[in-house]
C-alpha cells in the first residue's frame, strides 16, 4: 500500500489528497493539497478563477501521530476575489488565519472543558494564549446562530473577572440553561447591545427578565422591553437584610467601651446570619443571651429572619400582605440601616412581588456565574474579557465535545 494513501486514511479529512511526506528535526511534515480544482476565497467561501500571486509555503499544526509531531504543508494561493478583494484561498482542514487545523483545535476546547490550561498547554504543547484563541475560534464555528432564538425568560447577571471593577454581563437563558449572551462591562450600554443584537421583534417576546436591583438594568430593560415582567433576585433582596443586621452589629461594638461586650458582640456575627434551624444549642443559648442583654441586635435578627419567611412563602396574597407588615415594622424599628431596606424594598415592590408570584429568581445564572468562577481559577486567571466569553461558551453553552480520534471508525486502515 502506498504510503500516501496510508497518511490520508490516518489524517481522515475530506476533500484533502496527500502528495508526499518528509521527516524533518521536528517532526513529520505531510504535504497535502484540496481536492477542488478552483480555488475558494477564505472570506465569503465562492470559486475564484482569478490568482492574484504565486504560491507560498504555509503549515499547519496537526495531532500528533506515536508521539511525533505533524505538520501539513500547503503552497497556499491568494485570490483576487470580487466581493472581498485579495484573500488567501479557503483550506478544507483549517480556519482562514489559524495556524492549527479543525481536529487539532477540537481536541484543545475538548480538554479545555475539562481541565486547567496549564495541563492542555503541557499535552499539546502550545502556548498560553493560544488555548484561549481556539476556544474563540471553536465557539464561533460551533455555536448555533439562532441562539438568541425563542427566548422568553432570561437572566441577566454581571460577573467580575479582574481587580479594579472588571465585569461582563451575561445573559442566560432559563428555559434551557445555556449562556446565550455575554459582553464586557456592566453599564445600561452593555444590556443596550443585547437588546440591539435581539430585534425589536424579539425583545417584544419576552415576557419575563429576572435580576438583580441594578438601575442600569433595569432603566435597560425597561426601555427596550417594558412589556416583560422584571423579577428580583431573592437572594439580593435578603442579602440586603442581612447587610442590613451586619451594619447593626458593627455600630453596637464601636458604640460598647467594655472590652468584653465588645468582644462577645465580635462573636456573634455567623450566629446572627444563621438561619434559626441551623443553629446549634450554644448558638441558640447566645441568640437568648442576647435577647436579653442586647435588644435592638435582637430586634434586628428577628428581621432579618422574618423577611427570609415571607420570601419562603407559597401562597401570593399571604406573602404580600406579610411583606406589607414587615415593612412597617422595619420602617419604625428605630434601626436606621433597617429603615433603609425598608424604604428600597418598598422602590422595588413591583419586581419582588413578581417573585412571590413566579417564584422565578436569578439562581440559574447565579448557578453559572459559580462554574465561571471555576473556570476562572483553574485558568489561574483570564486576563482578557474574551478569552473568559469563550470559555463561558465553551464549558456552559456548547455540549460535552468528544475527544478527536486520528482514526476515524468509518475508515479503517488496511495494509
Amino acid at each position: 500500500m502506498q504510503v500516501t494513501k496510508v497518511l490520508s486514511n490516518i489524517l481522515g479529512m475530506k476533500w484533502v489528497k496527500v502528495r508526499g511526506c518528509e521527516f524533518e528535526e521536528m517532526g513529520l511534515v505531510i504535504d497535502v493539497a484540496p481536492t477542488t480544482r478552483l480555488a475558494r476565497c477564505s472570506g465569503c467561501g465562492c470559486r475564484v478563477r482569478q490568482l492574484y500571486d504565486h504560491r507560498r509555503d504555509r503549515r499547519w499544526r496537526h495531532l500528533d501521530l506515536g508521539g511525533m509531531r505533524v505538520e501539513l504543508r500547503y503552497d497556499v494561493r491568494r485570490v483576487d476575489c470580487v466581493r472581498c478583494g485579495v484573500r488567501t484561498e479557503l483550506v478544507p482542514w483549517a480556519e482562514p488565519e489559524s495556524m492549527f487545523t479543525r481536529p487539532f483545535e477540537e481536541q484543545v476546547a475538548f480538554l479545555a472543558q475539562r481541565m486547567d490550561k496549564t495541563a492542555v498547554v503541557g499535552l499539546m504543547g502550545i502556548a498560553w494564549y493560544t488555548v484561549g484563541s481556539i476556544a474563540e475560534r471553536v465557539v464561533k464555528r460551533r455555536l448555533p446562530d439562532d441562539r438568541l432564538g425563542g427566548l422568553r425568560v432570561i437572566g441577566v447577571d454581571e460577573l467580575s473577572y479582574r481587580k479594579h471593577h472588571k465585569y461582563v454581563t451575561i445573559i442566560t437563558d432559563h428555559e434551557t440553561g445555556k449562556i446565550v449572551w455575554a459582553r464586557e462591562g456592566k453599564s445600561a450600554a452593555t444590556l443596550d447591545a443585547f437588546f440591539a443584537e435581539l430585534g425589536k421583534e424579539r425583545c417584544a417576546l419576552l415576557n419575563t427578565i429576572t435580576m438583580d436591583m441594578s438601575q442600569a438594568y433595569i432603566a435597560s430593560a425597561k426601555a427596550h422591553a417594558p412589556q416583560a415582567q422584571i423579577v428580583f433576585d431573592r437572594f439580593h433582596v435578603q442579602r440586603l437584610a442581612q447587610d442590613a443586621l451586619d451594619e447593626v452589629r458593627r455600630a453596637l461594638v464601636a458604640k460598647h467601651t467594655d472590652p468584653e461586650e465588645r468582644r462577645g458582640l465580635k462573636k456573634t456575627r455567623f450566629v446572627l446570619q444563621k438561619n434559626p434551624e441551623n443553629r446549634s444549642s450554644a448558638e441558640r443559648r447566645k441568640v437568648a443571651q442576647i435577647q436579653i442583654t442586647n435588644k435592638p441586635l435582637y430586634r434586628a435578627m428577628l428581621l432579618k429572619d422574618s423577611l427570609a419567611k415571607v420570601l419562603d412563602r407559597r401562597q401570593y396574597y399571604v406573602a404580600r400582605d406579610e411583606l406589607d407588615g414587615w415593612l412597617a415594622w422595619a420602617s419604625r424599628s428605630k434601626l436606621a440601616p433597617f429603615v433603609r431596606v425598608a424604604r428600597t424594598i418598598r422602590k422595588h415592590l413591583d419586581g419582588i412581588l413578581a417573585y412571590l408570584n413566579t417564584g422565578l429568581s436569578n439562581g440559574r445564572a447565579e448557578g453559572l456565574n459559580g462554574k465561571a468562577r471555576v473556570i476562572t481559577r483553574r485558568s489561574y486567571g483570564l486576563h482578557s474579557a474574551q478569552s473568559l466569553i469563550a470559555m463561558l461558551f465553551l464549558c456552559c453553552s456548547l455540549p460535552a465535545l468528544a475527544p478527536v480520534h486520528v482514526l476515524p471508525k468509518s475508515r479503517p486502515l488496511t495494509c
